[in-house]
């Protein structure tokens, strides 16, 4: 076996989080990862795969999983072993600069002569500041970073600078900072493939499960995304990817669309081998009605779980064609807030009776579930109307809550840890009413290590201090979970436990605060290393049970013989094809 080109590491949140004692409180209850963020980009499956289409050795390795499995897993250990001929790293969403930075810098310690590269949303915003740290020498910058990647593996083996590579930056000879036009944009995403049989060969060729497993119970819940778009048509004013973002930050002056067959046929791909829920990411509106036609023909009949997403209300005819087409979908819809006023100013422009109508003709038109998500800590909100909120959650439990079985059920999230860098909000704080108290890349990676999520934000709003939002976010999580008790969405056992942790992580918050008015030093140390234990506990699942956001799945999870003949049919025909890259 040739050595390695390339190495992608995904690196934990912080670093050495299981050393720390840190309250996340409920960052990651509505998405499947764990609070370290365990769940890689997807980018690296397409980065990986198209770099091995074209010759490359590339191995994915999810750190931060092996280190969250398992207690006495070395990570520094296995990164000397490693001998590459680079190593990539992600720093997508920014509440990976600890980690990321981390693992770069003991990369560099282990390894001083092999190039580092960093890509993703964050890496793009701050490349600069990275590149001033002496252990970051690229830097790919954009939303689509497979050919400028493969480009610069070629720069790499032949020992010549990057010129004339798009959208790489570097640090040159003499640590000048050096960018490229941000000018490799395609125009849509059929160049790449979102292909899970290079996960299957990847898992076999090294012996390796959990380096490519996704998250931490991704194994029992096997979710996987099928990717319609990269860019996006709104302007929500917090979010890293919104219209505002892609345009100022990374060059797309409109979304970059996968053509609806293509995508029809990634979802059928993807259930050769995994036997779980397809999320299909981006609202398939996007691109027009035609576009979203065109693929529900394509799939027509796909009768595995397959999750859409609405960006704003929906025809009563779509809501139905949708049905026809995949049997077995779920929708989400994010509201935000149940004040039009509130949703407005973040971004959203529809009234209440405009969704309400599209939750009616969506249950009517027989969508297998309806969740629908609210957020806190938005322009023009108070904590009373984030409690609000939930009371409006209870009243769409119970104008729905006909049929035997519940279909609709309500979420609500801080909006935390950070304001996206790049976004309208971040860009410009006091015309949306927010203060910003973290700004550079530094500042960021600081604030992931102090020890509760309230002192990890990196704002407040004219409405609410980043007390008011802990405080309401705990409250409301109450309410909540009392109304999914009380109208059968989830059982007395599991309401109870939530409401037990809800409590205590409301109990260590205030310990943590009273632990905080020491002066710093060891006795401070102590003490909030001391709560550990109790923070862990504390730490999954908090204003609710990341369980209740899964679909039933059969106990057939995997399609084990699939993947074993397409594995050896794949290595057969590379055995037949390899070449090394120039």
């Amino acid at each position: 076996m040739r050595p390695l080109d390339l190495v992608l590491l995904h690196a934990p949140s912080v670093y050495d989080f299981r050393k720390h004692s840190i309250l996340y409180g409920p960052v990651s209850d509505l998405v499947p990862s764990t609070p370290v963020f365990e769940m890689y980009p997807i980018g690296f499956t397409t980065i990986a795969e198209y770099l091995e289409r074209r010759g490359w050795r590339v191995r994915i390795i999810n750190l931060a999983l092996r280190m969250l499995r398992d207690p006495h897993f070395d990570a520094e250990q296995l990164i000397r072993r490693l001998n590459p001929a680079a190593f990539g790293i992600d720093l997508h969403w920014l509440p990976h600069a600890h980690g990321a930075l981390a693992v770069a810098e003991l990369i560099k310690q282990h390894h001083p002569h092999t190039p580092v590269i960093l890509g993703g949303f964050s890496s793009t915003y701050y490349y600069e500041e990275l590149l001033r740290l002496p252990y970051v020498d690229y830097v790919v910058r954009g939303d689509s970073t497979e050919e400028p990647m493969h480009r610069l593996m070629e720069c790499l083996i032949a020992g010549r600078e990057p010129r004339g590579v798009p959208n790489v930056a570097w640090r040159t000879s003499d640590g000048t900072v050096t960018a490229n036009p941000l000018s490799y944009v395609p125009a849509d995403l059929d160049h790449v493939a979102l292909d899970y049989g290079f996960v299957v060969r990847s898992v076999a060729t090294y012996r390796d499960l959990l380096s490519h497993v996704p998250f931490h119970n991704w194994l029992d819940y096997p979710i996987t995304a099928a990717l319609s778009v990269r860019g996006c048509t709104r302007g929500c004013v917090t979010c890293g990817g919104s219209a505002y973002t892609f345009r100022q930050t990374f060059g797309r002056a409109r979304p970059a669309f996968r053509s609806p067959e293509r995508l029809a046929r990634d979802v059928r791909r993807i259930a050769e081998f995994i036997n779980g829920p397809i999320f299909i990411l981006g609202d398939l509106r996007q691109a027009g009605e035609q576009y979203a036609e065109r693929f529900l023909e394509a799939v027509q009949g796909y009768a595995g779980p397959v999750i859409v997403e609405l960006f704003g209300p929906a025809s009563a005819s779509y809501l139905r064609k949708l049905k026809r087409a995949l049997p077995n979908y779920t929708l989400e819809v994010s509201l935000e807030s149940h004040d039009p006023a509130v949703r407005r100013a973040f971004g959203k422009d529809y009234d209440n009776e405009a969704i309400e109508a599209t939750l009616a003709d969506a249950l009517d038109a027989g969508c297998r579930r309806l969740d629908v998500f609210f957020m806190i800590g938005l322009p023009g909100q108070t904590r009373e109307s984030v409690l609000e909120t939930v009371d409006y959650c209870g009243a769409l439990l119970e104008r729905f809550a006909g049929g035997p079985e519940p279909r609709l059920y309500p979420f609500i999230s801080p909006l935390a840890p950070f304001l996206d860098p790049g976004s309208a909000a971040f860009e410009e704080p006091e015309r949306y009413g927010y203060r910003l108290l973290c700004h550079s890349l530094e500042e960021h990676r600081r604030a992931l290590v102090q020890p509760s999520w309230k002192y990890v934000l990196n704002y407040e709003t004219r409405w609410m201090t980043r007390d008011e939002i802990v405080s309401g976010t705990y409250e409301a999580g109450l309410r909540l979970n009392r109304l999914k008790a009380r109208y059968g969405l989830v059982g007395a056992a599991q309401a109870e436990a939530t409401e037990a942790r809800i409590k205590m992580a409301v109990a260590l918050s205030a310990e943590i605060d009273r632990i905080m008015t020491l002066p710093e030093g060891p006795e401070r140390d102590r003490q909030l290393l001391a709560l550990k234990p109790a923070v862990d506990q504390a730490n999954m699942s908090t204003v609710c049970d990341k369980r209740e956001l899964e679909l039933p799945v059969g106990l057939v999870k995997l399609n084990l013989p699939r993947a074993a003949c397409y594995f050896l049919g794949s290595e057969l025909r590379r055995l037949l094809t390899r070449r090394h890259p120039a």
